[in-house]
């Protein structure tokens, strides 16, 4: 199954339905599940502004899976959406990554990688 390796906290925004889009500097033409791999990287800053909403940010794990529905080009009107999760995204030109149906999987210990990779979830 393919995976994408994100940054806390928004690999746990994604998993957890706040975050809508992943925003990519590249595109995709891939379409289908998406396991979602917290990479080992993290803001403390980041982090805290997350803080009040309870949810957990394991570091170096896969955490879940979405369906990753469609990719579109960034435009002002994605940004806007919701400023506390898209708000720092406000110079970024490339793409969004539109995933749906967020799932909390078990958790997979492992390390990530760049771009999509594979990964057998048996």
């Amino acid at each position: 199954m393919k995976v994408v390796t994100i940054r806390q906290p928004w690999a746990s925004l994604i998993v957890y339905g706040y975050k809508k889009f992943e925003y990519r500097s590249w595109k995709t033409n891939y379409r289908g599940e998406l396991l979602i791999h917290a990479g080992k990287t993290y803001d403390k800053n980041e982090l805290l502004m997350f803080n009040s909403l309870g949810i957990e940010f394991p570091i170096g794990c896969i955490i879940g899976k979405v369906v990753l529905e469609d990719c579109l080009k960034v435009t002002d009107d994605l940004k806007q959406k919701n400023q506390l999760i898209y708000g720092l995204t406000k110079d970024f030109v490339g793409y969004a990554w539109k995933l749906t149906n967020p799932i909390i999987v078990d958790k997979i210990y492992l390390n990530g990688k760049l771009s999509l990779w594979e990964y057998d979830l048996k």
